[in-house]
């Protein structure tokens, strides 16, 4: 088991690197890998064009996509494990419709600024990531106060969907009164892109999503007892309500920063943990957790190569990708799911 694992290991890390490089040659405009290995080097390059396009929007937009791609994906199986349910995803508790109508009130109602709001002079994609994080934070608050509340988890995942239910309905009434080219703007956010992220903002944006995967793995044992379920979990010196509320917070924290800075992402965090699954054939989280944060990335990376159409210059939206890689995956899940085990 150990070497099949090792061998999945190598694999995932040799695609990842395939992927990146080639998110990094490919594109609207085409630059041959060796020469994108001179400029990754310092080498310098005859062509600024290139040297700008690889250094200022390719590597930064790659690098986005290998850490949010890690990030849906482990929400997702934390999501899945919690809750005993293989169709449980980082959208399902409504964090991401909260991080939907944060940028919803600012672009269609606040006129693209915070200040109307808060007086702060914050304007521009600033102004939307701030949206998006606060409207996460928020509904995740809610979540968390409702899981003290509540014991039972089915519960706590059908309150999740309602106030999804009452964040989309809000965004509904907003798209309804709203100027048609600030719909525009909000649609176009909607649709996801991994090219947000500046190489300015990258460094704050990476930190907030290695310490959610980092506490994430902290969680592996926890996460391996809860598939036996709540009470023998409790036997073994588990603090449920505890763990629900620290899986609660790193699932919010990984899918609010990513949906603040890459908008929201359909099918990798509902999708990926399936694949890590049956990849593994164990539901074993201390191999199951790397396995997804690696397929998770590499997932990403494909999408932000699928994006670019070949012969053009034309970019087709993010969630316009990830359906085609994912929605194969849950359909075979749903017709097998009596002959996989997902928990043990």
């Amino acid at each position: 088991m150990k070497k099949k694992t090792s061998l999945f290991y190598l694999f995932l890390a040799g695609l990842i690197v395939c992927l990146f490089v080639g998110s990094l040659a490919y594109g609207s405009v085409s630059i041959p890998p060796g020469d994108v290995w001179d400029i990754l080097w310092g080498k310098g390059h005859e062509r600024m064009a290139w040297q700008n396009i690889v250094l200022q929007a390719r590597l930064p937009q790659a690098i986005t996509a290998l850490l949010a791609g890690a990030s849906l994906a482990t929400s997702g199986l934390l999501l899945q494990t919690l809750f005993r349910n293989p169709l449980a995803g980082p959208s399902i508790l409504g964090i991401s419709d909260g991080a939907n109508l944060g940028v919803a009130i600012v672009m269609l109602y606040l006129g693209g600024s915070l200040k109307p709001l808060t007086g702060w002079a914050v304007s521009g994609y600033l102004t939307v990531i701030l949206a998006a994080f606060i409207g996460a934070c928020l509904v995740l608050g809610l979540i968390i106060y409702f899981s003290s509340k509540v014991k039972n988890n089915v519960m706590l995942l059908i309150i999740g969907i309602m106030i999804g239910y009452l964040a989309s309905s809000v965004i509904s009434i907003l798209n309804y009164y709203a100027a048609a080219d600030k719909v525009h703007t909000f649609v176009m956010w909607g649709l996801g892109n991994f090219s947000g992220v500046s190489m300015e903002q990258l460094p704050g944006f990476a930190a907030f999503s290695c310490v959610g995967l980092f506490f994430a793995v902290i969680l592996i044992k926890p996460l391996n007892a809860l598939l036996l379920g709540e009470r023998y979990a409790a036997n073994l010196g588990i603090r449920v309500k505890q763990t629900r509320a620290l899986i609660l917070i790193c699932t919010g924290l990984l899918t609010a920063i990513t949906t603040a800075f890459c908008g929201p992402i359909s099918f990798i965090g509902l999708a990926v943990p399936h694949i890590a699954r049956l990849m593994l054939g164990s539901s074993n989280h201390k191999m199951l957790v790397p396995v997804t944060m690696l397929a998770g990335s590499g997932i990403a990376l494909l999408c932000n190569v699928l994006m670019v159409v070949p012969g053009t210059n034309a970019i087709l939206p993010l969630n316009a990708v990830t359906p085609i890689l994912g929605a194969p995956v849950i359909i075979y899940v749903i017709i097998n799911r009596k002959n996989i085990q997902y928990f043990n």
